[in-house]
């Protein structure tokens, strides 16, 4: 199983970016995909899941600004990023498992992707 996350960049406050995270070696609908990030200094911190019902669910440091959504053709997740904070920069990973109890935890996932940087500018 691989996790290829993408899409990181440099981006100013309130701009846009778009994250993927595309997978292969899986039955891509099976799964739940969450979606987590480490800012340098801190532990990694929940960001969205999306499970394989298409059930999204965002954290509230990024609802309302995030959104979450998949392409099981494309075995592909989306994580779209807008109004964009300098708090929301550090590195992405997208995360992976077919049965996940507590999708906020970063415990209950098994397979991980290798991360995409996010920077904001102020």
């Amino acid at each position: 199983v691989q996790l290829q996350a993408s899409g990181g960049g440099l981006a100013q406050t309130g701009g846009s970016l778009t994250l993927s995270c595309e997978a292969s070696g899986l039955t891509f609908h099976y799964y739940t995909i969450g979606w987590f990030r480490q800012a340098p200094g801190k532990e990694r911190e929940w960001v969205s899941y999306i499970t394989s019902t298409d059930s999204a669910v965002l954290s509230d440091s990024v609802k309302g600004r995030f959104t979450i959504s998949r392409d099981n053709a494309k075995n592909t997740v989306y994580l779209q990023l807008n109004g964009l904070k300098p708090e929301d920069t550090a590195v992405y990973y997208c995360a992976a498992d077919i049965v996940v109890l507590r999708p906020q935890e970063s415990d209950e996932y098994e397979y991980w992707g290798q991360g995409t940087q996010v920077t904001v500018s102020s």
